[in-house]
């Protein structure tokens, strides 16, 4: 019984978070209301405050969650040691995201741009020492002469800011590719090309 319940709460919290990211991201934090993620969740308002009490408490846990995802893409840099790999991987992870979850890539920009007022600390605390991480890994291959020499920071800078690219402005990329979103093919060339481009900056054949 009590793993039936724990099955029920994971899967209502899961639905609340996934309308929650999208309201958020059409509407801002001042524009969603609990009642739209409801609906749009498909569950009653009172289900909502029953496991998020408050807009507020709810808005973090987006952006709590998002934080987890975005660390989940890198774990390549602690399964592989290989450059290419790592940073292929890393790239492709980070663009898949772009597409299946461009809500939330646009709540995480917006929560950035404005510096963190939700997050606050606990964005520093938690961003910084993962990154300093990552950086120590490619400052790593750069003394081993194994990647063309590189800033750390602004090869993951370069990263983001191109793989987010493809979720932050989603709609100028349907503008510009007749007013369709890509496709499948579209999509896999564009993750080539990022990839590519990544790779032979640094020295390396894509």
């Amino acid at each position: 019984m009590a793993n039936r319940k724990g099955a029920i709460r994971r899967r209502n919290v899961e639905k609340i978070l996934l309308a929650a990211e999208s309201i958020f991201a059409e509407k801002g934090f001042a524009g969603a209301t609990m009642n739209d993620i409801a609906q749009l969740a498909e569950l009653p308002k009172s289900n909502l405050h029953y496991y998020f009490s408050t807009k507020e408490q709810l808005y973090r846990e987006v952006l709590l969650e998002l934080l987890e995802l975005w660390k989940q893409d890198a774990l390549c840099f602690e399964l592989f040691d290989d450059p290419r790999v790592v940073l292929t991987t890393y790239i492709r992870a980070k663009m898949t995201h772009s597409r299946t979850r461009a809500h939330g890539s646009k709540i995480w920009a917006n929560e950035v741009m404005h510096r963190a007022p939700v997050l606050g600390t606990q964005l520093s605390d938690s961003l910084v020492e993962w990154t300093k991480l990552k950086q120590a890994k490619i400052r790593k291959w750069v003394d081993e002469d194994r990647i063309a020499s590189v800033d750390p920071a602004h090869l993951l800078y370069i990263i983001w800011a191109s793989t987010q690219h493809y979720a932050d402005f989603d709609y100028q990329i349907e503008l510009l590719n007749d007013g369709q979103a890509l496709s499948d093919m579209q999509f896999e060339r564009a993750v080539q090309s990022v990839t590519s481009i990544v790779l032979r900056g640094i020295g390396l054949e894509a």
